[in-house]
């Protein structure tokens, strides 16, 4: 068969995150530890969330929906990529990277939404505090959730099939830890042109959009902020934002080197650090940094343990 009619449906070969040297069982068993403490850290803000009747507010309704989609996400690639390691291969079916791309994007595409929206509660929350019950009602919060998931979906729905209906005859080796899009790109041969443009457009959309209305919203809390005569006001108002800038920053920061500048700008080598930071540590660093900058969910933490040892206080008298 002639190389450029190579068929679509042959396997790949994931180059992987691990280097063939001394260093890869310990890059291996730190992948591992981050991705299980972001499995438990996200899961204990879940349940946290669920439990407590004081964190059921509306930033925390999006916050432990954002942490869902952080598991969600870091489960499409880390477990893959870990069980590769150990087995000694790197194989991929086409059906397989299809759906890893699929995933991957409509999650991650839902978490830049989710965290731009976010941005809107805060601004809320600072700038018009008392219409806060009637601007962030929970239609209001069901519908950024719902506006977060259709732009990711959308996004999945129009960059999936585009970029697995090309030919992939240059090679079928990817030179990163899972299918990702720029890294497909490379892959593909024939004519580009339509693909980077569609690509380009929901690039700016799905990182430039929310990410202005981040600014926006950022830009009325500092102007109001500005206004208020207390210094200590000042401090509690700037508090309340600072996680949610941490979170942004980090994620939006290496989303946006990877996605919009040219190809030319950067290696696939350093396309797996940034990818890793923003798709492995980025799901850990989350819930922590929320945590650790956060009395309620620490008090919401001491309160779950409080009621839990109470319970087995009375059931050992019981007993």
């Amino acid at each position: 068969m002639d190389e450029s009619n190579r068929t679509l449906s042959g396997d790949f070969t994931l180059a992987g995150l691990f280097p063939h040297s001394s260093a890869a069982g310990l890059l291996f068993s730190i992948i591992c530890a981050i991705f299980f403490s972001a499995m438990l850290a996200n899961g204990v803000m879940v349940f946290l969330i669920h439990v407590d009747p004081q964190l059921h507010t509306p930033m925390y309704f999006l916050l432990s929906h954002l942490s869902v989609i952080d598991m969600m996400y870091i489960c499409t690639i880390v477990p893959k990529m870990l069980v590769d390691h150990l087995l000694g291969r790197g194989t991929i079916s086409f059906v397989s990277c299809t759906a890893q791309y699929f995933l991957y994007m409509g999650f991650v595409g839902a978490e830049f939404f989710l965290l731009g929206l976010m941005a809107y509660d805060r601004y809320v929350a600072i700038c018009n505090p008392l219409r806060y019950p009637v601007l962030m009602s929970r239609r209001v919060c069901w519908l950024i959730l719902a506006s977060s998931w259709s732009g990711g979906a959308l996004d999945s729905f129009l960059l999936t099939p585009l970029t697995m209906r090309l030919p992939f005859c240059a090679s079928h080796k990817i030179n990163h830890f899972f299918c990702e899009a720029p890294t497909m790109l490379r892959l593909a041969c024939g004519d580009k042109a339509a693909y980077e443009m569609v690509m380009y457009v929901c690039c700016v959309a799905m990182l430039l959009l929310p990410f202005s209305v981040v600014v926006a919203s950022y830009a009325r809390i500092l102007l109001t902020v500005r206004r208020l005569s207390s210094v200590e006001g000042q401090r509690k108002a700037l508090g309340t934002c600072t996680s949610h800038l941490v979170v942004v920053t980090l994620f939006y920061g290496a989303a946006l080197y990877t996605y919009m500048l040219p190809p030319s700008y950067h290696t696939p080598a350093q396309d797996k650090v940034f990818s890793a930071f923003y798709t492995i540590l980025t799901p850990l660093l989350n819930p922590l940094i929320y945590s650790l900058r956060n009395r309620d969910v620490a008090g919401a933490f001491k309160r779950v343990v409080a009621r839990h040892r109470g319970a087995c206080g009375v059931a050992k008298k019981e007993f």
